[in-house]
């Protein structure tokens, strides 16, 4: 009994002399959430979630910030939330087939799209087609609702721009022959976007534009040419019209006219200022009482600074900067260079007309009437840009390990709630993998003779080397011997059979 005791007793010493081990709960919440990201379906999850509360928190500051307009306007303060809620409907409808299409089958339409908005962009500037509205001809207008094809024509200049640009920058085009057919088409739609006139409409496009240049990996004087040449005809166009001329010298100088082409600015201002640290409350805000114009459109982000304060607008911010950083991430971990293309000038086009509305705002740019995505009223903009977030959502699923993950069987709730298919794993077209296979063989065959003695160029060594096994391999039919030629003949093409093996080997982990 004693003895079992002094062993009890040495155990309790020894187990108090040890350190204390972690518990399992106490790991840190870094690590728990860095497993969270590392989990193959995050980028899907994250992408959705961010438009989710965007669009939620649009439709509220909508109602909010419209009401007074409404009611001068048609009698009823529910005429612009009704509205938007009816293109947000049909954004989300947009965006729940742009989940399910195929990649290849967007990449074949891409160009019939682009080359359809070009038309519809014509068809706007004819008289009793286009309906003209606050200076611009660049709306349809059907049973009361608007419709902006220039919205529609930066889709479909991204999507084809991404689609020409993936498949020659892997044919090893010339620099020229990926920028001829891109800049030209460029240029046809923003003259055809100048002529309506609409100055915020042209800065998107060439904002996609430098986008898709800047991620296209092209030579940095062509990125720089180009974007010299956006900003010089950004300041001419700015300066061509006498209301655009007014706006930019009130920016510059704020005071020289308070109450004219200063006025709205001036507004926006005076009511982020009121809204202090923590805002007059939701719905409370006076700037909608007509002192603001246009306070449930372009100057929606005073509404929120107003109404939630310094913190509501700061949340909003952190949102979009969450939706930048998912955008890029689907980029970074996309294995088709169409969609990781897509994905990024996308993420850069939404972000740019965030820091232009939010820019002139605050009083850093100049007014150009970009409408913050997904919380101003403007139900194309609301369609098209959660069309676009649609299409980044398909690119999240088609992440390699979320492939793998969901073709295993792995069980995801939103796939499942929303009967998604499958996603196909990228495997490159056989012109691209042949063509992608000779440039490595030209390369091959071009590279330097080594430094060693009796080193010759790849190709006249093939050949003779090609010569004895023929030779011997003839030989051995005539003579009827099994040994020589005909061995060494299998020898010769068995290694090009485990070669051609290990390269598609190589090339399946390369392309996920």
């Amino acid at each position: 009994m004693s003895a079992i005791l002094t062993r009890l007793r040495l155990r309790r010493a020894g187990a108090e002399d040890k350190p204390a081990e972690p518990a399992p709960e106490t790991a840190g919440p870094r690590t728990r959430f860095g497993a969270w990201l590392g989990r193959p379906m995050t980028s899907f999850h994250l992408i959705i979630a961010v438009a989710a509360l965007l669009t939620t928190l649009g439709l509220t500051m909508v109602l909010s910030a419209s009401g007074v307009y409404s009611y001068d306007q048609d009698g009823s303060p529910w005429v612009v939330f009704g509205k938007q809620v009816l293109w947000t409907v049909v954004g989300l409808f947009a965006f729940y087939l742009a989940l399910r299409v195929p990649i290849q089958l967007m990449r074949t339409l891409a160009f019939s799209g682009f080359a359809i908005t070009i038309v519809l962009l014509i068809l706007v500037l004819i008289p009793g087609i286009g309906t003209v509205s606050n200076g611009s001809r660049g709306w349809f207008v059907v049973a009361g609702l608007s419709m902006q094809p220039s919205e529609l024509a930066k889709i479909a200049f991204a999507i084809w721009g991404a689609h020409l640009l993936a498949a020659r920058r892997m044919e090893q085009a010339s620099l020229k022959e990926m920028l001829i057919p891109l800049v030209p088409a460029a240029f046809v739609a923003l003259a055809l976007i100048v002529a309506q006139p609409d100055l915020g409409q042209t800065v998107s496009l060439g904002i996609i534009l430098l986008g898709l240049l800047w991620y296209a990996g092209l030579p940095l004087r062509v990125f720089v040419s180009s974007l010299f040449m956006v900003v010089v005809s950004a300041a001419v166009l700015a300066m061509a019209e006498g209301y655009r001329s007014a706006r930019v010298q009130s920016w510059l100088n704020p005071a020289a006219d308070a109450q004219g082409s200063g006025y709205q600015a001036r507004q926006a201002r005076f009511a982020l200022a009121n809204g202090g640290v923590f805002g007059d409350g939701l719905g409370q805000g006076a700037a909608k009482w007509n002192y603001l114009p246009n306070a449930h459109n372009d100057f929606i982000f005073a509404i929120i600074g107003e109404e939630l304060g310094f913190i509501g607008a700061a949340g909003l911010l952190c949102l979009f900067g969450l939706f930048a950083y998912t955008g890029m991430r689907i980029a970074r971990r996309s294995a088709d260079p169409f969609l990781r293309l897509l994905t990024a000038t996308a993420t850069l086009w939404i972000m740019g007309q965030v820091f232009i509305n939010v820019g002139y705002v605050v009083g850093l740019l100049p007014v150009t009437g970009l409408q913050l995505p997904l919380i101003s009223a403007g139900g194309t903009s609301t369609a098209t840009t959660l069309l676009m977030i649609g299409i980044m959502a398909n690119a999240a699923r088609h992440e390699p390990e979320a492939v793998a993950a969901l073709r295993a069987g792995r069980d995801d709730r939103v796939n499942n709630l929303l009967r998604l298919p499958l996603p196909a794993p990228y495997v490159p077209s056989r012109t691209e993998a042949l063509r992608d296979r000779l440039s490595r063989r030209g390369a091959e065959r071009s590279g330097k003779p080594g430094k060693g003695k009796g080193t010759r160029p790849a190709k006249p060594a093939a050949k003779q080397a090609s010569k004895p096994v023929r030779k011997q391999a003839a030989d051995g039919r005539r003579k009827g011997k099994t040994a020589g030629g005909p061995v060494r003949a299998a020898r010769h093409h068995g290694g090009g059979r485990t070669d051609r093996s290990r390269r598609r080997a190589l090339e399946g982990q390369r392309y996920g």
